[in-house]
């Protein structure tokens, strides 16, 4: 069972049947989304969005006795043509992080890993009661851009999202999930309100409304799992691989950066 101050961050990509192969590890099939929310509704859990959780926790208020997010990441058609029927069929809500340049239409920057939604089925998105948030303009990894880039990165998502929806986005998501103290402050300085990593645990409280971790779902996640993921139950052992090489990688690009940043000034 979760906990009081505990809630699961389900993180979603791609919903497809047969996705390009480099969005293949990350997606979930339509028929596994089906029966994954199936699984949500069956054992009670209400969904939130993630600026209703964050509210709900910045100002102390209740939450439903089970809740769990439901979010999607980069903006991946399969959820507009896919998720979203099945989302409404069980009258659940969900946020979607876009990255701007990657969607189809005017902004579009060319480095999409498979077909992605256009505005149009953002606003549509939207008008379901899906919270639209922001997942930069390029998909770069955040943490390893200077000053400049990171901010042009964070305030361009944040104005087209703005332009084309007549609201700004008030939650974020890191690409890849990483992020930095710098990172968070520009994102907290770009105005959002909240904003998610990775991490692959529940997420808490305590975590802070810019660092709170999310739970992976893809293609290797069999209904057994999820139910034990969403359940709260060995989380740490079902994610412990992933965990330490998440936090290898960290480190060299930790590296990497500090080597850049040397190489520049030199």
């Amino acid at each position: 069972m979760t906990g009081a101050h505990a809630v699961p961050i389900l993180m979603y990509h791609a919903v497809a049947d047969a996705p390009a192969p480099a969005a293949l590890a990350l997606s979930v099939t339509p028929d596994a989304f089906d029966e994954q929310m199936a699984v949500l509704d069956d054992h009670g859990f209400t969904p939130l969005t993630t600026a209703e959780l964050a509210a709900a926790w910045r100002g102390g208020t209740a939450l439903p006795a089970r809740p769990v997010l439901i979010t999607f990441d980069d903006g991946y058609e399969g959820v507009h043509r896919h998720a979203l029927p099945a989302l409404s069929r069980h009258g659940f809500t969900a946020t979607v992080f876009v990255s701007s340049g990657w969607l189809r239409g005017p902004y579009d920057t060319g480095g999409s890993l498979d077909t992605m939604l256009d505005w149009g089925q953002v606003r549509k998105l939207a008008a379901a009661g899906i919270e639209i948030g922001g997942h930069s303009h390029s998909h770069p990894q955040l943490d390893q851009l200077a000053d400049e880039p990171l901010w042009f990165e964070v305030m361009r998502c944040k104005q087209i999202i703005g332009d084309e929806l007549g609201r700004a986005p008030v939650s974020f998501a890191y690409p890849y999930g990483y992020s930095s103290r710098r990172v968070r402050r520009a994102v907290r300085g770009a105005g959002f309100r909240q904003s998610l990593a990775v991490g692959n645990a529940l997420a808490g409280r305590r975590q802070g409304p810019y660092a709170l971790t999310r739970l992976t779902v893809g293609r290797g996640t069999g209904i057994e799992e999820f139910e034990r993921i969403v359940e709260g139950r060995a989380v740490g052992r079902h994610f412990a691989g992933n965990r330490a090489l998440t936090k290898g990688y960290a480190l060299v690009r930790r590296t990497r950066r500090a080597v850049g940043l040397c190489s520049r000034r030199s």
